[in-house]
């Protein structure tokens, strides 16, 4: 009986014996669950990688690396909440890859997580942008969603040319060889051009016009209306800005004569020098010196 007493105090002073090895084995051990698990959120938030494990995201995958957010993870902006961690986790485990769960990360999250990273500039423009008046228009002033004007098909996020029609349907194009231009090849967003109207996107593709002369620090859309009249007429010349001439010099003359501005005046040069006077003027009376006519 004294022998059987005595296997239980001599495993209570093994346990005694070995207390402190198992105590120090059971912090290990959660030491080393909370680094393993904290390892393994960080995979799950910072790792692109993760992503890719679970979805068909191949084609996806190819195209974020290639693009202009390839130095972001896909976390910044495919963001999981817990609930819908836990809820994607448990469906996972009962269907596997094959499951079809609705989640808010795909395509509907990313837009709202724009601003995180272009607030800042975005009130000028975009990333990188110090000045656009076009996007701190549209975001700020009318705020209108990234989505409206952008495409977000697999990482591609350039700009919805069909998109400004659907707000400004008022806005044809009615200018000869123009009716099929896009808004996006005369109005820009770029910080190049803070204007929503570059001043020389016209001469980039009309390389004829006269880049010096009495109005060439006008921009050519005050004269061409592309959403309106594209070929101004003497009307336009006198009505908006050059009222006072027709009541100056030999000009009042001229225009009670039935004659209009572009009759003397070749578009873009404007000045009728003494050659040109010859030829114009001998049309209709002897040649005068063109610096008499003011008077």
């Amino acid at each position: 009986m004294k022998k059987r007493r005595d296997i239980p105090e001599s495993l209570m002073n093994l346990f005694e014996h070995l207390k402190g090895f198992i105590l120090a084995a059971i912090v290990i051990v959660a030491v080393l669950g909370v680094i393993v698990g904290y390892r393994y959120y960080r995979y799950t938030q910072d790792e692109p990688e993760y992503c890719a494990s679970c979805h068909l995201m191949k084609e996806a995958f190819a195209e974020w690396q290639k693009g202009k957010h390839r130095d972001v993870v896909c976390q910044t902006c495919h963001q999981l909440s817990i609930l819908e961690q836990n809820q994607l986790l448990v469906a996972y485990v009962v269907k596997g890859n094959n499951q079809k769960f609705s989640q808010t990360h795909g395509r509907e999250k990313p837009w709202k997580a724009c601003r995180k990273c272009h607030i800042d500039e975005i009130t000028q423009g975009a990333v990188t942008l110090n000045k656009s008046y076009g996007h701190a228009r549209h975001v700020f002033m009318q705020k209108i969603d990234c989505k409206i004007c952008h495409k977000g098909t697999v990482h591609n996020f350039n700009p919805n040319e069909d998109a400004c029609q659907r707000c400004h349907q008022d806005k044809g194009v009615h200018g000869v060889g123009m009716e099929a231009f896009s808004c996006l090849k005369c109005h820009s967003f770029s910080e190049k051009t803070p204007s929503m109207i570059p001043k020389d996107r016209c001469i980039k593709c009309h390389t004829s016009v006269s880049t010096k002369g009495p109005m060439s620090g006008l921009f050519c859309h005050q004269c061409h209306k592309p959403h309106g009249e594209i070929k101004p007429t003497s009307a336009t010349c006198v009505g908006q800005c050059h009222k006072n001439e027709a009541s100056v010099g030999q000009h009042g003359f001229h225009i009670k004569k039935g004659l209009n501005c572009l009759n003397c005046h070749k578009a873009h040069l404007w000045i009728v020098g003494q050659d040109r006077a010859k030829t114009l003027c001998s049309k209709c009376h002897q040649f005068k010196d063109p610096k008499t006519f003011i008077y």
